[in-house]
């Protein structure tokens, strides 16, 4: 199976009904269309869905029938996900409620003013996690592959706005390392996603729900390289209008010495990530084989 390609399916005509839903009837008549929606993915991307029928029926141990019905699920909270996104993001009238288990460790690593580092994954939605970091005093970057249809893409940012956080996109010359840089020198938060890489980038290979997976190196090299502070943030959903946003506390590797530092941030995040994934298992937008 293919590795991760970096771009998700959909059409802007598809994404402008959604949005006409949202703002004339709210949240649930929209849910209920997504339901739809869901099954035609469900039914027609198989080769997508593989890898995610692989991680609910081997590495989850669920029954083929119990896996099959988790993979629809998913694809209907990642659709929910996209929804609410586009509800938070652009302050259509809603009904959220959320909870902050740790937010004062995000207060912390701005006041250490050394700036910081935030690893997270795909689980839930990091885009709302993103919104929800307003509260924090400071200012916040969040690095990420930019390889979204340019059409949706702009009718997205037309119906969202202007973002509250700052974007720092991968590229292949490596710019992207000097506004990383320069962001922590300004002593401000960076969030890097530590679960996804692209070919041809340098991986570490580690144990992850009982089978060897690749991760990205570049997070865990930031941290070391840099030596800023770590916490791992997370936005889960908890119910149909409720998230529930996690904040670890705060650790310093660089105090562990070269290598050994990395090596305990490593294993700390699979730690974190494996927890996560096994408390929310439907919400890992994962679409590749990540045990390849």
């Amino acid at each position: 199976m293919p590795a991760w390609q970096g771009k998700s399916k959909g059409n802007t005509l598809g994404y402008r009904i959604f949005v006409s839903v949202l703002k004339t009837a709210g949240v649930m008549p929209a849910y209920f269309m997504l339901r739809f929606v869901a099954l035609y993915y469900f039914l027609f991307s198989w080769q997508t869905s593989k890898g995610t029928y692989y991680y609910f029926h081997k590495r989850l141990g669920f029954s083929k029938v119990k896996s099959i019905l988790k993979l629809y699920r998913n694809y209907y909270l990642f659709g929910q996900s996209i929804i609410d996104k586009v509800v938070i993001m652009s302050g259509i009238p809603n009904k959220f409620t959320f909870n902050f288990d740790g937010i004062d460790n995000l207060r912390q690593i701005a006041a250490m003013n050394k700036g910081g580092l935030l690893l997270s994954s795909h689980i839930g939605s990091w885009e709302i996690a993103g919104e929800l970091l307003d509260h924090i005093n400071t200012h916040i970057n969040i690095v990420m592959f930019d390889g979204e249809d340019r059409q949706i893409k702009q009718y997205m940012d037309s119906v969202t706005g202007e973002r509250k956080i700052n974007i720092i996109v991968i590229k292949n010359d490596l710019s992207h390392i000097f506004k990383i840089n320069a962001a922590f020198q300004n002593n401000e938060l960076v969030c890097m996603h530590a679960d996804r890489y692209i070919e041809g980038n340098k991986t570490i290979t580690r144990e992850f729900l009982g089978e060897d997976a690749k991760f990205p190196a570049g997070p865990f090299v930031m941290a070391e390289k840099f030596k800023v502070p770590v916490t791992f943030v997370y936005a889960l959903k908890e119910s149909a209008l409720h998230y529930h946003f996690f904040a670890s506390p705060i650790k310093d590797y660089s105090d562990l010495g070269r290598g050994k530092g990395m090596e305990q941030l490593i294993g700390d995040f699979i730690i974190s990530f494996e927890n996560k994934v096994k408390t929310y298992p439907e919400q890992w937008y994962n679409y590749y084989n990540f045990w390849q």
